[in-house]
């Protein structure tokens, strides 16, 4: 038997990963679940996204190593997209690095800063993902509780009281998953100055800006920023692109360029055609997302009925591709929802896969069609 490394001792495989198969395993019994859990969008893409991937594979070099930088056409796209939706000026040459994806950029972060030994603060409840990067690179996680009193915000008075020293990165994500929460501009600029202040980068992960969110924000906008922010941004929630892997990272020259020292390394370039589709994406006018958002308004407003019917409690001013309840109380989340699968045949997270802070609450997707839910709605009304 050959051993696994030891960062592998803290590091479970992914919960959605072992649940999906327990899911299939549950459907070849002929289970009739219904899966309300995953944030994969199901919509589709712009058409000129396609398109353009399409009429990219006949291009003389579209097979071709591409450059780790991406295409200038793409980083070009995300200057201009940065401008317009945010009011935020970039540099196409030096302050963009296109990703694979957000996820890939969470390690490609994680190993370009983070030593053995380094302190990362962690939103608890957030995305898993966070947590076990800082393992894999044999950083310490130091969880910063979130609660609904706070408006799922940071409570910055308890952080000041929470040794320092020792922190190097601290990840935030507004709109944030799996809440929903939205922060302003004033309290962006409040951890910027608490990041200078103690010399942490501050990370942004922002890919849920355009669902449901009247006022998209990017850290960046705030005065000052760049000198100790980066921010992570993916094409896969706003413009329905998850399986495509394309994201990007911006910030100062400096930053960029120390991640790039880990990126090159890692991967050969992007498939020209996933670049030029999202050259497309990122030019797609405004009437395309005021469209794409009356159909998950539509969803959100039935996932609150089935809130409803399962007397979980849940804010209406949230933003993002999810709602975040609140059991009754003394519920307990995995039970709560092993017994929706179970004896209802209907999968939902649990609030626990986000930290310890999810215990008493459950996240629904709204990446399911109107039948769907409507069908979810009529089994929790109906007696087994």
């Amino acid at each position: 038997m050959i051993a696994k490394a030891h960062r592998l001792a803290e590091v479970k495989e992914y919960y959605f990963s072992t649940k999906l198969r327990e899911v299939a395993s549950l459907q070849k019994e002929g289970k009739p679940i219904i899966n309300i859990a995953i944030g994969s969008p199901d919509l589709q893409p712009p058409e000129a996204v396609v398109t353009a991937l399409k009429e990219s594979l006949h291009l003389a070099n579209v097979h071709q190593y591409q450059s780790y930088q991406g295409i200038p056409e793409f980083r070009a796209a995300v200057c201009q997209f940065y401008q317009k939706k945010y009011q935020v000026i970039l540099n196409p040459d030096t302050e963009i690095l296109p990703l694979m994806g957000s996820k890939e950029g969470i390690m490609h972060i994680s190993m370009a800063f983070l030593n053995e030994g380094d302190q990362v603060l962690i939103p608890n409840p957030g995305y898993p993902t966070y947590t076990s990067v800082t393992k894999l690179v044999g950083a310490e996680p130091v969880f910063y509780n979130l609660s609904e009193a706070s408006q799922w915000l940071p409570d910055l008075d308890a952080l000041e009281q929470t040794p320092l020293s020792k922190v190097k990165m601290m990840w935030i994500n507004y709109p944030h998953m799996p809440t929903g929460a939205v922060a302003d501009l004033d309290y962006l600029a409040q951890l910027v100055s608490f990041a200078k202040k103690h010399q942490i980068l501050l990370v942004n992960d922002n890919p849920y800006s355009f669902i449901l969110n009247k006022s998209p924000l990017s850290i960046l906008a705030v005065k000052g920023a760049t000198h100790v922010a980066l921010e992570l941004n993916s094409l896969s929630k706003t413009f329905h692109m998850a399986g495509w892997r394309v994201g990007m990272l911006v910030g100062t020259p400096e930053l960029i360029k120390t991640v790039l020292q880990v990126k090159s390394n890692m991967d050969s370039g992007m498939f020209l055609g996933v670049q030029k589709g999202a050259v497309a994406a990122l030019q797609t006018p405004n009437s395309w997302f005021q469209e794409q958002n009356k159909t998950y308004e539509k969803r959100r407003e039935l996932v609150w009925e089935i809130f409803d019917v399962l007397q979980c409690t849940y804010s209406k001013n949230t933003a993002g591709l999810f709602v975040w309840g609140k059991l009754p109380k003394g519920a307990d989340a995995i039970e709560f929802t092993n017994h929706l699968l179970y004896q209802k045949n209907i999968f939902i997270s649990p609030g626990t896969v986000f930290g310890s802070q999810g215990e008493g609450y459950i996240r629904a997707s709204l990446c399911v069609s109107v039948s769907k839910l409507k069908e979810v709605l009529h089994r929790l009304q109906t007696k087994i």
